[in-house]
């Protein structure tokens, strides 16, 4: 079965009638398509009997090599409101009672949608497309396994690499230029060197790594449209006074998440368990975000492992755990790993222990 079979099966078993995606994720996720998106108003409509694109008409050359579905071309001369007055009639529009719309698509994308069908009842796509996507199957995992590996590499470079006065910016250019040479795209680096690792998403910058230093390292890569997302600690010489028991007691919240991410049970019992150790050992005020989220075509999506998540966990989903406690003006520490769940628990996809590591530079 398509993953296009699957949304419409899952679109009778809802009683929706029509979904309508934007030039993003979904898209990417349901036919492998990346066209590019820009104002011009380009959409798939999805019904149970048919499915087509409008269509910018300076796309359709190159959108026609990722699908053979019929396109409803429009121009900058003539707009898209006739093209997509036809799609819609296509769709069989006059009997459309309840939408759903790619809560990622342009605003002004979404408004042509409901103008044209005012009637219609709309939700977002929580319950269809964007449910389907948050259990993977074999190919996806292979890809998100492979990728996580090469982000060990990328990881393992960048420590061999680490000195005393080397600039964060110089730590992120090495784990860069790792994902390059192994024909990975470099996505995000965070290097976060001692009092700047207390700010969970701190912007890589300028500063120098000194003696004594904490070194939070948050890096990810991309290849065949999926990433990486890990975060290990290095310390430079020597760990800050208090390093050793903050670092425990968040691998035990690690652990904690670890064991409780089971089959049937809801997200937030993930959240729970970490926070609740974090909590115990008196750094519950520090761990100010949640312990995990979804990846798989974006680096966040559902499943959020969070404290308000009502999500119930499947096999097969794939999602971060990564509980962190950042003291102001000291230091952070956040470990992180991505997970796949299977029937007895989670299958961590990278090969790094989370072990400190001590930089002697």
């Amino acid at each position: 079965m398509t993953r296009l079979d699957r949304l419409r099966q899952t679109m009778s078993e809802q009683n929706i009638d029509l979904v309508a995606l934007g030039p993003n994720a979904h898209l990417a996720w349901l036919l492998g398509m990346h066209p590019h998106g820009d104002e011009r108003p380009l959409l798939l409509c999805v019904t149970k009997n048919f499915a087509g694109f409008l269509m910018p008409s300076l796309e359709a050359e190159s959108a026609r090599t990722q699908t053979d579905l019929p396109f409803f071309t429009w121009n900058d001369a003539n707009g898209p409101n006739s093209a997509f007055a036809k799609l819609l009639q296509a769709c069989g529009a006059e009997s459309v009672k309840n939408i759903v719309l790619d809560e990622t698509m342009r605003a002004d994308f979404a408004g042509l949608v409901q103008d044209a069908l005012p009637g219609a009842k709309r939700q977002f796509t929580a319950t269809t497309i964007g449910a389907l996507r948050m259990t993977k199957d074999m190919d996806e995992y292979h890809k998100l396994k492979r990728n996580a590996i090469f982000a060990d590499t990328a990881m393992k470079s960048a420590w061999s690499k680490m000195k005393i006065g080397m600039s964060e910016l110089e730590v992120a250019k090495i784990i860069s230029d790792c994902f390059k040479s192994q024909d990975v795209t470099p996505l995000f680096t965070i290097i976060g060197t001692g009092r700047n690792g207390a700010m969970p998403h701190h912007q890589t910058g300028a500063a120098n790594l000194q003696k004594g230093d904490a070194v939070v390292m948050d890096i990810g890569g991309g290849k065949d449209g999926y990433s990486s997302d890990i975060t290990r600690m290095a310390v430079i010489s020597s760990p800050p006074e208090g390093y050793a028991e903050v670092h425990a007691v968040v691998e035990a919240a690690v652990q904690a998440a670890m064991f409780a991410a089971k089959p049937g049970v809801k997200a937030h019992t993930v959240d729970d368990a970490a926070r609740r150790v974090i909590t115990h050992a008196g750094y519950g005020e520090y761990f100010m975000h949640r312990t995990g989220h979804g990846m798989g075509v974006e680096i966040h999506e559902t499943p959020y492992i969070s404290a308000t998540s009502q999500t119930i966990l499947e096999e097969g989903m794939v999602f971060s755990i990564e509980p962190g406690i950042y003291l102001p003006n000291r230091f952070g520490i956040r470990l992180e790993d991505i997970v796949i769940l299977r029937a007895d628990g989670p299958e961590i996809l990278s090969n790094l222990p989370r072990d400190l590591e001590i930089i002697n530079g």
